[in-house]
């Protein structure tokens, strides 16, 4: 085993590692749950009320999900498109010769 193999061998079990041992240590015994629903129980406890309601509510949170993910997807589309479109403007003056003046 070469040198680069034991490095790269080291560097996959270290992050997998990472991942693992928190929740082997933890065994299971607390609940993981995202910023957003603590944000969400510690603001409806405050007792705060909106402002107004939402004009479109999805029907199920399989429909909130595929609607967000199809949010990610048009976002990442437009910034590869504009970055391509940079990239390629950036391409084209470089290989293009400057005019010559009159």
């Amino acid at each position: 085993m070469t040198r680069r193999s034991l490095v790269t061998a080291l560097l996959v079990l270290a992050v997998v590692a990472l991942f693992a041992l928190p929740l082997v240590l933890d065994g299971g015994a607390s609940e993981y749950a995202g910023t957003d629903s603590l944000a969400t129980e510690t603001i409806e406890e405050s007792g705060y009320t909106p402002w107004f309601e939402s004009v479109f509510s999805p029907s199920s949170s399989e429909v909130e999900s595929g609607l967000f993910a199809l949010q990610a997807a048009l976002g990442g589309g437009v910034l590869g498109y504009v970055l391509g479109r940079l990239r390629g403007r950036r391409g084209a003056r470089e290989t293009t010769p400057p005019a010559e003046a009159p």
